[in-house]
């Protein structure tokens, strides 16, 4: 017999060495599927994709962020949108003038208006209705030398219209149709919301191609190109790549919202047509003058007076300034608004009424958004330390301001021909009256500054004398006198006869730039 014990002891044994060489045969295998791992881990270097910077929207998921991406289909709905609100209120504007204008503005030699003549008495450009009861903005070079203006609406709809006033220094003029019906008006955004790359439209009427609509997007804020001839420019422009060329001046720049954010005033171009770079007064600063214009006629600025430059490299380490930044402060006209309220020549302005500015421009533009008698909170650097100061701003006529502005005002005169021999012919220049006795001299009025202020006739006045009598009464030249004493003045030679009968002090009414009237007595 055989012992059960002994049979049931050597098979488990066997069976255990069996498990263990099994054990190890799979504990090879393992072990050589595991080292090429090792070798490659060894071998690859660890690659973070990206700046490591955190996104731009850190509590968007990448859910949230694709949702706020819109479709081609709902982007080309709000092109449409923004076009079909727009384009009812942008208007085509044909000008006749009494002379024709071959002038345009440069830039380098490079940048252009917009404003040209398809025919000598014929200039054309585009405006934007503001407003339902048809107040219409416009450049400024598009109507100054309006004999007739006619008004023509997308819907094909033809109005006369007059100019109500026009600002130099901004390049604005608004218009005011005729006929007493409800306008379509665009309504207005808020210029200083504008960012660089915010898509924007821009409208109007390039090559006579009426409503004609294109999209950019905004390129830069802030542009100061020299394109506006003026003493006092105000230029911030907001540049676009929207394709804008002649006949656009005046037009409409909106955003996708279809509010006016700009009017489209000046390109920068080689050719004379779109090469990408556009510019339109901003929307704030346009609110800010029209307004004006609507009331009196005039824009009535708050003057600080100060001489600014910009702030450089060189200069920031000349004066100790930390970093490059604000505005510096030339000079500080005596007894002025930035006089009375403390500031001196050397200061560094950083901030206008709690907004950074950091080139002349910017101050300029803040400034230029107040009134006579406005306040101003102004940030200034001097020599380390930063202080607040409060200006009360001043008009242009105050005692204060009265030399100065004649002094400028006299800066542009129209130069004296030069002599010529006897068997020569003589230019056609208007014959200059010299009122000795006011240090002032006058001309004829001619037939497009008759329509330019509003005049029948009257005097000219072409040069004031900075160290006369009527400089220091503030009577600015590029006016035209009216009445002396209540007596009216209709040209050189009877303000001549006035003066000599009557050499008391006068009181003189002046007739400015679009038909408002002013007084001044000489002393």
């Amino acid at each position: 017999m055989f012992d059960t014990r002994r049979v049931s002891f050597l098979l488990g044994g066997i069976g255990l060495v069996l498990i263990g060489l099994l054990a190890g045969v799979l504990l090879m295998l393992m072990t050589e599927e595991e080292a090429p791992r090792e070798q490659v881990t060894q071998v690859v270097d660890r690659v973070q994709l990206g700046s490591g910077q955190p996104p731009l929207s850190p509590a968007a998921s990448d859910a949230e962020l694709a949702s706020d991406m819109p479709q081609p289909s709902a982007l080309n709905r709000l092109f449409r949108d923004a076009a079909e609100r727009v384009t009812p209120a942008v208007v085509f504007i044909e000008v006749q003038t009494d002379a024709p204008d071959d002038q345009y503005h440069r830039y380098d030699g490079e940048m252009r208006d917009f404003f040209r003549n398809p025919s000598p008495r014929q200039s054309v450009g585009s405006g934007v209705i503001v407003s339902e009861s048809g107040y219409v903005v416009t450049n400024e070079h598009v109507v100054q030398r309006a004999k007739e203006i006619e008004v023509t609406l997308a819907d094909k709809r033809q109005f006369g219209a007059s100019v109500v006033g026009m600002d130099a220094s901004t390049d604005l003029a608004v218009l005011k149709l005729d006929a007493d019906i409800t306008f379509p008006a665009l309504p207005l955004g808020n210029s200083d919301r504008v960012e660089v790359g915010d898509w924007v439209v821009a409208v109007g009427n390039p090559f006579r191609l009426t409503s004609t609509v294109t999209a950019g997007i905004v390129s830069a804020l802030g542009r100061q190109v020299n394109i506006i001839d003026s003493d006092f420019r105000i230029e911030d422009f907001i540049q676009t790549d929207a394709a804008i060329n002649p006949g656009n001046s005046g037009g409409a720049l909106v955003n996708l919202q279809g509010q006016l954010v700009g009017i489209n005033t000046a390109i920068a171009t080689e050719s004379g047509s779109y090469e990408g770079y556009g510019f339109a007064v901003p929307s704030n600063l346009m609110n800010r003058v029209v307004k004006d214009l609507i009331a009196y006629g005039e824009v009535r600025r708050g003057f600080m007076g100060v001489s600014i430059e910009g702030i450089t490299d060189r200069r920031a380490r000349e004066i100790g300034l930390d970093s490059i930044r604000g505005v510096y402060v030339s000079s500080v006209r005596r007894d002025g608004a930035a006089d009375r309220a403390g500031m001196q020549e050397g200061d560094v302005v950083l901030e206008i009424q709690s907004e950074p500015v950091d080139a002349p421009n910017q101050l300029q533009s803040a400034v230029a958004r107040q009134r006579p008698g406005d306040r101003i909170d102004v940030t200034v650097w001097r020599q380390g330390s930063v202080s607040e100061y409060t200006v009360r701003l001043l008009g242009r006529d105050d005692p204060a301001y009265r030399n100065w502005m004649s002094e400028l005002d006299s800066q542009d005169v129209r130069p004296e021909p030069p002599r010529q021999t006897p068997d020569r012919p003589l230019p056609d220049v208007p014959e200059l009256q010299d009122i000795a006795g006011w240090g002032i001299g006058v001309r004829a009025v001619e037939a497009p500054e008759a329509h330019m202020f509003g005049v029948r006739d009257g005097a000219y006045v072409a040069y004031v004398d900075r160290d006369g009598r009527a400089a220091r009464a503030g009577l600015p030249r590029n006016t035209v006198i009216t009445h002396v004493n209540d007596a009216p003045v209709d040209g050189p030679e009877a303000l001549l006869r006035v003066v000599d009968r009557d050499p008391a002090p006068a009181v003189v009414r002046v007739v400015r730039h679009g038909g408002t009237s002013a007084f001044y007595e000489i002393p």
